[in-house]
């Protein structure tokens, strides 16, 4: 059993693995989709509560229409498609992110997973969908200038629960993808203390040992949140 509680990762390669396999981008979506599938049931396994995947940045509205059109219809497909699975497995889906530019068929499919999973216990999958931190942040501060909060009564634990993730556990460990090593906009407020992995797979590419590697890494470390 891993140490490691809330894994979260940026999935990133998708279209550089398809690209160097000669094919549409599209496939390597659908690749990168089937491989978000095959980890969700490898933390059940390995004794993780919670995973959170970087499905769609606010700046990814800026690819190409083809491709946004293809992603949303990906992800409102899969949020229909495996709202059964996710209940069977007691698995709490969280969509993480701005509802802002969000067709009806996505907030639809939003809606029904979030609401049909509300109940389970057994783990947590967030979904960051149309997620940037800076917009997290900028929104948390919104809600407290809109509720009245004195300067004297800011704190970073009242911004703390005005953020998205108010109700999660920072994450642990923070994985990306494809050797890029930056977090581009993922959970900056929370991952203060986490630990970062950056395998040199694309997303398509990992696998459970890939998994058991970032593990293996983030169970050496020792952990001293600012302490010795």
């Amino acid at each position: 059993m891993s140490e490691l509680n809330h894994l979260a990762i940026i999935m990133d390669g998708n279209r550089r693995w398809a690209k160097r396999n000669n094919l549409p981008t599209q496939k390597g979506h659908l690749e990168g989709y089937e491989r978000v599938k095959d980890v969700g049931k490898w933390c059940i396994e390995k004794g993780i509560k919670t995973l959170t995947i970087y499905a769609f940045s606010t700046e990814n509205w800026n690819r190409s229409k083809d491709e946004v059109s293809y992603l949303m219809k990906l992800l409102t497909s899969a949020f229909n498609d495996e709202v059964e699975k996710f209940s069977e497995f007691g698995i709490k889906v969280n969509i993480k992110g701005t509802r802002e530019g969000l067709d009806k068929k996505v907030l639809k499919s939003i809606n029904k997973i979030q609401e049909m999973t509300k109940d389970n216990s057994e783990g947590t999958l967030n979904i960051c969908l149309n997620y940037g931190c800076r917009l997290e942040i900028v929104e948390a501060v919104k809600e407290i200038v809109k509720k009245g909060y004195k300067e004297e009564e800011i704190t970073e634990d009242l911004i703390d629960q005005h953020t998205w993730f108010a109700d999660q556990p920072d994450p642990d460990l923070i994985v990306r993808t494809s050797g890029e090593q930056r977090l581009s906009g993922f959970l900056t407020w929370s991952s203060v203390y986490s630990e970062f992995y950056f395998p040199e797979c694309t997303w398509p590419e990992f696998n459970e040992s890939e998994l058991d590697k970032a593990i293996e890494e983030y169970n050496r470390r020792h952990r001293r949140f600012g302490g010795n």
